[in-house]
């Protein structure tokens, strides 16, 4: 492009400083709209010291119900388990949501892998699937597929699900190590629920150690539903970060 003249960036809070120059340095000052449910700090300050002009969207579609969400301590999560099996049966969907694809030798962590075996006897006879950004894009289409056609009751993912993911029949969803993720993903990911008419589901599993962060981001996703609350509680967490900088 020489003379690009307006750029549309959706999930605004996925790009970078420096991709959003690149594009920027595509035209003449061209005109820019950002998008993003969960605008990240450094957003929220160049509302205030760039030319940004703000407009929000504060309704949910029609239809829509907030997610219902539930902290659960490392150890409690077989109850989130058998509960998110009763609504599978009922014919409803599910996330399982790990930090890590594989084990770790550094970090003793729960990851996708391991823990999809582990679903798949614990959710038995149901059939789930398997998503992570390691595996090839076909198999990824087809696993996603399936999930979307309701031929997958539940689906063990990493943090890949975040965002472009629509199956409105998914109603419950478990983010293990949820101290280990930040507000936006969080939010995001949450996202992926709620989607439909029924009532949805949230459960946040936490470890120990929690640090003082770490806990005053899961108080504030258990008490909100609004993606700019979460923002301004983000902001308020960790600071808007080096203004002039990347």
């Amino acid at each position: 492009y020489n003379k690009l003249s307006l750029i549309v960036i959706d999930e605004q809070h996925r790009f970078g400083v420096l991709q959003r120059l690149a594009l920027y340095s595509k035209g003449t000052k061209p005109d820019v709209l950002l998008m993003s449910a969960t605008p990240i700090p450094r957003t929220l300050a160049l509302t205030v010291y760039g030319d940004l002009a703000v407009s929000t969207i504060s309704t949910m579609p029609p239809g829509r119900k907030p997610v219902i969400t539930h902290l659960v301590k490392a150890g409690n999560e077989a109850k989130a388990y058998e509960f998110v099996k009763k609504h599978l049966l009922a014919g409803e969907q599910a996330y399982f949501i790990y930090p890590l694809i594989d084990e770790s030798e550094s970090l003793s962590l729960k990851n996708a892998t391991n823990m999809f075996k582990e679903l798949s006897h614990i959710l038995s006879p149901l059939k789930g699937g398997l998503i992570h950004s390691k595996m090839d894009e076909a198999s990824t289409q087809e696993t996603m597929e399936a999930f979307k056609h309701n031929t997958l009751s539940f689906l063990v993912s990493t943090s890949i699900v975040e965002v472009g993911v629509d199956v409105p029949n998914a109603t419950c969803m478990v983010i293990e190590h949820a101290e280990r993720f930040g507000l936006a993903a969080l939010h995001q990911l949450r996202g992926r629920i709620g989607r439909g008419n029924d009532e949805s589901y949230c459960f946040l599993v936490w470890s120990e150690p929690l640090t003082q962060e770490a806990m005053q981001r899961l108080k504030v996703m258990k008490s909100t539903t609004d993606g700019f609350a979460i923002a301004e509680e983000d902001l308020s967490i960790r600071g808007p970060g080096d203004i002039t900088g990347t």
